[in-house]
């Protein structure tokens, strides 16, 4: 017992030192504080470093989303953000690479046309000591980083939607893409038609290709309620190429009877759309969202130190279900204006 008490009574002492030398310690920085010893280097390995996005096309919701939040965040934390924008035009976009493999920026944000055409100079550019970020449009090469949505998942979650609705009737649904070697159009078609396999009366009609162009989808539409004219729901493409498939669907006097459903990035023109009918299901990917995604992956490679290609990080992005009832524009959707 007089062993144990000793013992006792040293590590109390030694406690009792501890907590008087911390007193000290904190009493000494009382006045002037305590000198977070992470902040400086993190703020040094950022400053100058630079950054370049080279989008499909500026002017979209999503790519001046993101580009807002990446340029605000730019500019709090001393790096540089620039845009390369390829209008549309993929060897335009592939010659923006090229080019950049030979100035070398640190970090390459690249939206993908298809899942090919960029492959090969992507890993160029890893080689070439640059960090590449996908952005929700993949090659069929991993990167460092790929912040975007869950394609597969976007599929099957609008199938089982409208497979809930439609199983009661018709059954007839139809799947609307963008071109087919686009990663999003390959992997919800993909989910879409794992789903839908799982509900016995719902019958696939048709699967289309809108290309992501309103006047495209809208004319492609028309043609598929002319010959399915008991056609219970479509799944979309894109809320912005959607807004074709919309109109063709009121048109037809139509609207609340085939059910449409896409995605997109919830910004105020989604919440609208649901709103007044031309929408009945979203699912938006959250702009915002991606674009903290983004700021905080482009941070973690500046800061961390790993050589580009080493690192293989994926950020899929949470889906956030609208519908009517979760319309409010004010609530669940966002405006640009806000994001800068």
């Amino acid at each position: 017992m007089l062993a144990i008490n000793r013992k006792l009574l040293k590590w109390a002492a030694g406690l009792g030192a501890g907590l008087c030398l911390s007193a000290t310690v904190l009493a000494q920085g009382t006045d002037n504080g305590i000198q977070d010893p992470a902040r400086d280097a993190y703020y040094k390995a950022l400053k100058g470093k630079r950054v370049v996005f080279v989008p499909l096309f500026m002017g979209l919701d999503l790519t001046e989303g993101w580009s807002a939040v990446v340029a605000k965040d730019a500019a709090a934390n001393g790096y540089k953000f620039e845009v390369r924008n390829s209008n549309w035009n993929t060897a335009a976009g592939a010659r923006t690479i090229t080019s950049l493999i030979s100035e070398k920026p640190d970090v390459i944000m690249v939206q993908n046309p298809d899942v090919q055409s960029y492959s090969k100079l992507l890993q160029q550019a890893e080689k070439a000591g640059i960090h590449v970020i996908q952005v929700n449009m993949k090659t069929n090469i991993v990167t460092d980083g790929y912040v975007g949505g869950d394609w597969h998942e976007s599929g099957a979650r609008m199938a089982a939607w409208v497979s809930e609705r439609c199983s009661a009737g018709s059954g007839k649904v139809a799947i609307l893409i963008g071109p087919p070697t686009a990663a999003p159009s390959a992997y919800t078609l993909r989910g879409a038609q794992e789903e839908f396999k799982k509900h016995p009366k719902i019958k696939v009609v048709s699967v289309q290709n809108g290309e992501w162009d309103p006047s495209k989808s809208k004319n492609v539409t028309q043609i598929l309620l002319q010959q399915n004219p008991d056609l219970c729901g479509i799944v979309g493409a894109w809320d912005v190429s959607d807004q074709g498939t919309a109109a063709a669907i009121k048109e037809a006097g139509k609207t609340g009877k085939v059910l449409l459903t896409t995605t997109g990035g919830g910004s105020r023109t989604s919440c609208e759309a649901l709103q007044d009918g031309r929408f009945d299901f979203v699912l938006s990917s959250n702009v915002p969202g991606q674009g903290r995604d983004l700021t905080n992956l482009i941070k973690l490679f500046l800061s961390a130190g790993q050589k580009p290609g080493t690192t293989r990080v994926a950020l899929y992005s949470p889906f956030v279900e609208l519908t009517k009832e979760r319309s409010n524009p004010d609530k669940y959707c966002w405006n640009l204006a806000d994001l800068k």
